[in-house]
């Protein structure tokens, strides 16, 4: 069955500190607060300040594959055009979306350059700052998408982001809307100079605030746009905002992106 979500954009390896240590940690380790705190900080570091945290993991992330990977656990059948390094952050990427079950036929692998990644400090109030180094994400091209043009056309939404090369984005959403697809916008990161032709390509054109969560709701609503188009968007939009609720009750990115089968079966 061909893919009826396409997601056109970017895979990052999440590199995440947390400065915080939960109270719940504290207590199981016997830890007295008044002598956690004086080397433990819940702030973000200043300028030229080193501070100690508390947990390091590496996550997946990186916007397309965040909004591939919840589209995918609601089951739609989908696909994602993307570029990492032939690395081993790359490998372990690739295998990720397999196991999530989305068809990897068009994520190519270079030696150019390295795998995109995101460096990530979150505080204990969910405050955080992110230093993204896109990498390979930058090396997706129109050859690519031309590649991937049979899936692009056949899908029923196609969903595109800014942390590949805008140009590659619109092109995209150019192609797909020319064979009568769906087409989602997130124009994230946000861009000051955004090429206007993305407000005349774009069927929906989504902002968010949150990273995660905003990711979550964008790969929720691609899901309800391919396979309930019958839905007024004011319920789309609710029960996308129920699956992006879930996903802030846990930890990490696309770890905390629930599946179908976990949530309530009214939304389906």
């Amino acid at each position: 069955m061909a893919a009826q979500v396409v997601v056109v954009g970017s895979c990052m390896t999440d590199l995440v500190r947390q400065l915080y240590q939960s109270l719940w940690a504290k207590k199981v380790q016997n830890i007295r607060l008044e002598e956690y705190t004086e080397h433990l900080t819940t702030r973000l570091p200043r300028a030229g300040e080193t501070i100690l945290g508390h947990k390091f993991f590496i996550g997946f992330g990186g916007k397309g594959a965040n909004q591939c990977v919840q589209s995918a656990r609601l089951g739609a059948n989908t696909s994602l055009i993307c570029k990492v390094g032939k690395d081993s952050f790359g490998n372990d990427y690739v295998e990720n979306l397999k196991k999530n079950g989305i068809s990897t036929a068009f994520v190519g692998q270079t030696t150019d350059a390295a795998t995109g990644t995101a460096s990530i400090i979150v505080n204990s109030e969910g405050q955080n700052v992110i230093v993204i180094v896109p990498g390979a994400n930058l090396l997706l091209n129109s050859e690519d998408l031309k590649r991937a043009s049979d899936v692009i056309c056949k899908a029923k939404v196609l969903v595109c982001q800014l942390e590949i090369t805008p140009a590659v984005s619109l092109e995209a959403l150019k192609m797909a809307r020319a064979s009568g697809v769906k087409t989602l916008f997130n124009p994230a990161p946000a861009l000051a100079d955004l090429d206007p032709q993305f407000y005349i390509y774009s069927d929906i054109f989504c902002c968010n605030e949150t990273e995660g969560a905003g990711d979550s709701f964008v790969g929720a609503l691609a899901f309800y746009l391919a396979y309930y188009p019958k839905l007024s968007m004011e319920e789309m939009i609710r029960k996308s905002n129920c699956v992006a609720s879930v996903s802030v009750q846990a930890s990490g990115t696309q770890s905390s992106y629930p599946y179908r089968k976990d949530l309530p079966q009214d939304l389906f």
